[in-house]
């Protein structure tokens, strides 16, 4: 068995909701290639399906199996107002069954984008009149303890569903891209995506410790300075690779098949974080000049549209390497959804 199988073997007895369409497609983009110099393939995770689809629809997946076995009948998580993460996060609850609420930092803003969509499906929106991001994080625990005292069980997420379970969803997708890079002549040997919360790079940092030579992932940062997010992926993908040791042994234990992949196999020096900075541009939210040209390149050439807050930027950081020479390779590129925000009126520069 190889050790792709093996991750999917064990993740296999991990209890997911079944929310995205997957696999989601790999395919070469030859226009933009041509264009950098470097065969380029696009990861579409814009296509997962939930909603306008993205990226974290992979972490709900196990986030709400979660939820659901602890009891819980809602759901409680924040971010900025026009968060694909928490739009997301409440049309999977709202499939499962589970009352989302959502707390934004800052002030009310205009129904526009992601919190147009919040409006159309009833989600229960706070404010916290507080322009820091931080500030959701005490208003979260605030209102799930309201929610508490009024007998009910909150299920709280944290901004991006960044947890060791939430970077499950993408430890999965690295054997799924294992899969299909196996089916080419001339596989990526990199896959680049951009990084906010750091559980979507987190997972995909695990898959790749379990799976040495499998090729590297590259971190471009959207929000924070690079050693908190370094810190923050390595700690993530420790406790996935943690959680995937305890169902190793569960496969083990109950069904005699060894699995291989116990946290034990992996030591610290097998967490490969590589993330690159000076692409956030005016700030977190806030879309970049470079960013701009990026994604209208992307756009022009290939007809995928990239969102300004994540995508955008960390296509730009890709187009520079292609450029400069410091990719030469073929490589891959995470398209990670983000549609709304494109109709989100955003600020530019």
């Amino acid at each position: 068995m190889t050790i792709a199988g093996d991750v999917g073997t064990v993740l296999a007895g991990v209890r997911r909701v079944e929310l995205a369409q997957l696999p989601t497609p790999l395919h070469l983009a030859p226009r933009l290639s041509a264009e950098l110099g470097v065969p380029v393939w696009f990861k579409r995770d814009d296509l997962t399906g939930l909603g306008l689809g993205g990226n974290k629809v992979r972490a709900l997946e196990y986030l709400l199996a979660d939820a659901l076995d602890r009891g819980c009948d809602c759901l409680v998580t924040g971010a900025g107002p026009q968060s694909n993460w928490t739009m997301l996060a409440a049309l999977a609850a709202i499939r499962c069954g589970v009352e989302p609420f959502v707390v934004c930092y800052g002030d009310a803003v205009p129904d526009r984008g992601n919190l147009l969509l919040h409006r159309q499906i009833g989600t229960r929106i706070r404010f916290t009149s507080d322009p820091e991001r931080s500030s959701v994080d005490d208003a979260m625990d605030v209102l799930a303890g309201e929610l508490r005292n009024r007998g009910r069980r909150p299920y709280v997420v944290p901004r991006g569903g960044a947890t060791p379970v939430g970077a499950l969803g993408y430890l999965r997708a690295s054997v799924e891209l294992s899969v299909q890079s196996a089916e080419l002549t001339d596989p990526p040997t990199a896959l680049w995506l951009p990084t906010g919360s750091g559980g979507t790079c987190a997972g995909l940092v695990a898959g790749a410790a379990l799976r040495p030579g499998s090729g590297e992932i590259v971190g471009v940062t959207v929000s924070r300075p690079v050693a908190d997010i370094t810190a923050q992926v390595r700690r993530l993908a420790a406790g996935a690779l943690d959680l995937i040791g305890a169902f190793a042994y569960r496969v083990r234990r109950h069904a005699e098949v060894d699995a291989g992949v116990s946290r034990h196999q992996v030591g610290k020096d097998d967490l490969r974080v590589d993330i690159r900075d000076g692409w956030i541009g005016p700030g977190y939210g806030v879309a970049s000049a470079e960013g701009d040209r990026a994604a209208a390149l992307t756009a022009r050439t290939e007809g995928v549209f990239l969102d300004p807050v994540f995508g955008a930027k960390a296509m730009a950081a890709l187009i520079d390497a292609c450029r400069s020479g410091a990719v030469a390779g073929p490589v891959a590129f995470l398209v990670s959804g983000g549609a709304p925000t494109l109709f989100a009126g955003l600020a530019r520069t």
